[in-house]
């Protein structure tokens, strides 16, 4: 069969933009990606299945082998966007230089796909004794509708999922999840000269603050987890905006916070926890603050370090697992088979001008994947 070589379809993925963005002028859905995949694994045999999450937006499941239990290797379809003014590089070309591909994508992480294609496309089947899945998600980088979609719906259970976002070849088997709140306050404006006549939202978002810093205390205090570098849950006053005059008492202010919960806490207790910290301004200041999420909550993940399936890939990454603290799909795909994140690159240029993956990881990539296909597939 006349199959292209890793590199074309490398750079065929790359230059098939597909942004996922919750700004709908930078949002693209991705259609025409998922159909190049499900080309190229209907041409190696592959029983391949489109699914239409939402509209322009798609999960693919790709199957060799029939049976129970087997391997899944998944990873996401779509981009972050760019700012093309601090690219060196076209971000929908792939460019060679200096033993590195550069590109949107590359290493976050349409590229992984590369690397599976290659894997698979010389193996005999003819011993295969377990399936071999093959899913490629929508909207990872922002509401993870497409992995959220496949745990709620899945058509199938591996015994193993491999995610490949790019941990530098080291298996990950827990991460922190994502709580991204605002808080608004709306008081009401006036002249400076006289502060009985307004209500200063600055002064309420003072309480606020003070009331979130206490509850990040509380947090620390009362969760540990030894396995992460930083053992507690972290909250971060990130973004705030308010007033627009020196002698204008103001009459609007915004924050916006973050959490990073550790795996085991429930997030609907810790919005709980969060509310609940602020009842005294909220009882105070009737009407006046407002609490949203700003997107879908994601909660922390973890295969126990102590499964074989953690054990067994770190044997053959010839190192040992560990765990980070940004978040992927993982928690989703744990719900249908025990799950590690490991694949090529470093995170270091996730979400980065030039993105790039060193070629470094390419020949060991496909030689893991290749050893991972046999070992839980034959």
């Amino acid at each position: 069969m006349n199959f292209p070589k890793f590199k074309d379809v490398y750079q065929d993925l790359i230059s098939t933009s597909s942004i996922s963005s919750s700004d709908p002028k930078w949002d693209e859905g991705n259609t025409e990606v998922i159909a190049k995949l499900a080309g190229w694994f209907t041409s190696l045999g592959f029983d391949v299945d489109t699914v239409k999450v939402t509209p322009n937006k798609h999960n693919l499941i790709a199957r060799m082998g029939h049976g129970n239990g087997g391997l899944l290797l998944s990873g996401h379809s779509d981009t972050v966007p760019f700012d093309e003014g601090r690219w060196n590089f076209d971000p929908h070309k792939l460019t060679e230089k200096d033993n590195r591909f550069y590109g949107l994508g590359t290493a976050d992480m349409k590229g992984f796909f590369a690397f599976i294609i290659e894997s698979v496309k010389n193996i005999d089947w003819s011993k295969q004794k377990k399936p071999l899945y093959v899913l490629a998600t929508c909207d990872e980088e922002t509401t993870m509708l497409g992995a959220r979609h496949f745990s709620e719906h899945p058509p199938f259970k591996p015994d193993y999922c491999i995610i490949g976002e790019p941990t530098g070849l080291i298996p990950i088997y827990g991460h922190k999840g994502h709580v991204a709140n605002v808080i608004r306050i709306t008081g009401k404006s006036g002249h400076s000269s006289n502060p009985a006549l307004g209500i200063n939202a600055i002064e309420i978002m003072h309480e606020v603050m003070y009331a979130l810093m206490q509850a990040r205390d509380i947090l620390i205090k009362k969760y540990h987890h030894p396995g992460f570098e930083i053992p507690y849950p972290t909250l971060n006053l990130g973004h705030i905006h308010g007033g627009d005059s020196a002698n204008r008492i103001c009459g609007c202010c915004e924050l916006h916070y973050d959490v990073r919960p550790l795996p085991g806490i429930s997030l609907d207790n810790l919005d709980n926890f969060l509310r609940g910290t602020l009842n005294n301004v909220f009882e105070k200041w009737p009407g006046c603050v407002e609490m949203k999420p700003l997107h879908d909550s994601i909660p922390g993940y973890e295969c126990d370090h102590n499964h074989h399936f953690v054990k067994e890939m770190g044997d053959l990454c010839g190192t040992k697992a560990e765990t980070v603290n940004y978040c992927t799909e993982a928690p989703y795909l744990q719900e249908v088979s025990s799950t590690i994140v490991l694949g090529p690159g470093s995170i270091d240029q996730a979400h980065q001008p030039d993105e790039f993956l060193s070629f470094d990881f390419i020949d060991p990539t496909i030689s893991l994947l290749k050893r991972s296909i046999h070992k839980y597939c034959f």
